[in-house]
């Protein structure tokens, strides 16, 4: 049944493109991320990340943290996935991590957050339908403390060769 409405479909964020990147320009994505307690456990446990201060309170109690500490990979991947509203969308490939640093423990209870400032751009060589961005990616916790920092290479679609999105229509719709 077509839509009879007389209002435009609400409109959704498509991502970004390689032409709307802008070299110089910082973009603060926009949701946070708190780590729990079983995110730190279950990443040890799912990436056989067995180093006691992960998972073991009695030993890291007696480490210079004091406490448990989040996996450094675990911490790469939540940085990375805060700035997938904004740069995944159209992302066809992530060629890259480099200068990775983790200046500050992550712990259960901290809340992340991240911002992306865009080094480079040029347009692909060898794919007419893609353009590579070079980024440097902090993340930081609720205080502001940095916790890690990383460049990242993404090769992302240019505008008018995005593979078409297809997204069904429900067959027994009742709008």
């Amino acid at each position: 049944m077509p839509d009879s409405s007389p209002l435009p479909p609400t409109a959704v964020w498509d991502g970004m493109c390689y032409e709307d990147f802008e070299v110089d320009r910082i973009y603060r994505h926009r949701f946070g991320r708190t780590i729990t307690e079983p995110d730190n456990v279950w990443f040890s446990l799912l990436t056989l990340g067995l180093n006691q201060v992960h998972f073991n309170y009695d030993y890291a109690a007696r480490t210079p943290f004091g406490k448990p500490i989040v996996p450094s990979p675990f911490t790469l991947a939540v940085i990375t996935g805060l700035s997938a509203t904004d740069f995944g969308q159209n992302t066809v490939a992530n060629l890259g991590w480099s200068e990775v640093t983790l200046p500050h423990p992550v712990v259960a209870g901290d809340t992340l957050y991240a911002r992306t400032r865009v080094l480079a751009k040029r347009v692909s060589a060898s794919r007419p339908y893609a353009g590579i961005v070079d980024v440097k990616t902090e993340g930081y916790n609720e205080h502001g403390t940095v916790v890690i920092t990383f460049r990242r290479t993404l090769m992302v679609y240019r505008r008018g060769h995005l593979p078409a999105a297809v997204m069904p229509e429900p067959t027994d719709s009742t709008l």
